[in-house]
């Protein structure tokens, strides 16, 4: 850690001051035994000693001078705010600043160069270079369907939580998409003992009126400054409560992305970040956290709070080692991305006769297991469905998997039971409405449930 400068030691002025003084006391005392008496003076210091007239007024003059030069040095020691240049003590850099890391990115990232950006890639392009990406330069390997998945819920929500078995590659799948666009994913561990925001993003330090700034809080204001894309692993994130932790960042993912303000300070400093407006600070639409869950007797389980405005991504197995072609990776802007989400949410609409199966089947399970979704995870399955087309997969797939993680989900909480008879009824329901083997995944849950049951 770079030390922080030192003004002037005051201290080491006093020591000076007192030298200074017992030299003129000395002198005053030379001058008056040389201009009374020699032989006194020789007494003092010694046999033989003879001084010079000129000499006793020039002992005399620093008598005068020396104790003049006594008194500015204690009056500037005094009044510092004076300016005596000789002894002004040297100005802190950081005076008035209490958030030394963001300004120090207000000047830094004024030097920052945007790499070339690449604006001609498809989704289902970015998705087989991800792939080809992971394999070849990070030997990681995953199934298609899997970073459709990953993608298309990025195009949904900006909050995604990753789960399954442990070794399946949930941390290195949402690292080596930063290591994809050329910007480096900035993993936070979850403690065990965060409870509240502070614990993510900093607090101010009474005593040294500093804030100390959480390296989540300086990733979330560096990409303010720039269009690249961010991601942000919550590593364990259920090692401690998230809907506690993170309570301000769900809240805040509710509103429209121009309403989106942090409060930092309840005022404002003059050499506050320049980002902040009034104490606040928006959040940057080009972030993405990614929170990995591991479900164990040392974890919490995730409330709905959390899962209805996430994006959640099973990985259950790993998939088998492939010779990928060489990929650099690709670094695409927020904005284009922003722009190929938007066009495949209206270019790849759910089709009518999907949205009125899924209408139909939503008012079978409200009818037999009080179980429902609201317009937030209806909003969620169209874009997801849109979005994961885009990305070269199939309608029916895209809602298999979401029915899966967002409706059928619900079923945990039911009685044990209900569960083991559900799985069965639920199946002949989904063959009725979207024929005989169809909905792999949902019929994979079902029997899942039907043994947890058991």
């Amino acid at each position: 850690m770079e030390k922080k400068k030192k003004g002037f030691s005051y201290y080491r002025l006093f020591i000076v001051v007192g030298i200074i003084a017992l030299i003129s006391v000395i002198f005053i005392l030379v001058g008056i035994h040389n201009a009374g008496d020699s032989e006194n003076l020789a007494a003092v210091f010694g046999k033989g000693t003879f001084i010079h007239s000129e000499t006793v007024y020039l002992v005399l003059l620093l008598a005068l001078v020396l104790p003049i030069v006594l008194i500015v040095m204690t009056v500037t020691i005094a009044k510092e705010r004076f300016g005596f240049i000789l002894f002004r003590p040297k100005k802190d850099e950081d005076e008035g600043v209490r958030f030394r890391a963001l300004v120090g990115l207000d000047r830094t990232m004024k030097e920052h160069t945007a790499p070339v950006y690449n604006t001609t890639i498809s989704l289902d392009r970015m998705c087989e270079d991800l792939r080809n990406f992971a394999a070849s330069k990070l030997q990681l390997y995953y199934e298609p369907e899997d970073i459709r998945k990953f993608i298309a819920g990025f195009g949904v929500s900006h909050l995604m939580v990753m789960q399954g078995l442990s070794g399946t590659g949930k941390t290195s799948l949402a690292t080596a998409i930063g290591e994809y666009l050329g910007n480096r994913s900035t993993v936070v561990s979850v403690q065990p003992m965060w409870k509240e925001r502070s614990d993510v993003i900093g607090y101010f330090n009474e005593f040294t009126k500093k804030f100390n700034e959480s390296t989540l809080l300086k990733t979330l204001y560096e990409a303010r400054f720039t269009d690249d894309i961010y991601v942000i692993v919550l590593d364990e994130m259920n090692i401690a409560r998230v809907e506690y932790y993170f309570a301000d960042f769900l809240s805040l993912m509710e509103l429209d992305a121009r309403n989106r303000y942090l409060e930092m300070t309840s005022d404002t400093w003059p050499e506050d970040p320049q980002l902040f407006e009034s104490g606040r600070f928006r959040l940057p639409e080009n972030v993405w956290f990614i929170g990995t869950a591991n479900n164990d007797d040392s974890t919490f389980a995730i409330s709905d709070k959390v899962y209805d405005r996430a994006m959640v991504m099973n990985l259950d197995r790993k998939a088998q080692p492939f010779i990928a072609p060489e990929s650099a990776g690709a670094a695409i802007p927020f904005s284009y991305f922003q722009w190929l989400v938007d066009s495949a949410k209206k270019m790849y609409q759910m089709s009518p006769a999907i949205r009125e199966k899924v209408a139909e089947f939503d008012r079978f399970m409200i009818e037999k297991y009080h179980i429902t979704y609201g317009n937030r995870i209806r909003k969620q399955m169209e874009e997801y469905v849109s979005v994961y087309i885009a990305c070269g997969g199939a309608e029916e797939e895209a809602l298999d998997d979401f029915l899966v993680k967002k409706l059928l989900r619900k079923l945990e909480g039911q009685n044990p039971v209900v569960m083991a008879k559900a799985g069965g009824v639920i199946a002949n329901r989904l063959d009725e409405l979207f024929g005989e083997n169809s909905m792999p995944q949902c019929r994979e849950y079902l029997q899942y449930l039907r043994q947890l049951a058991s």
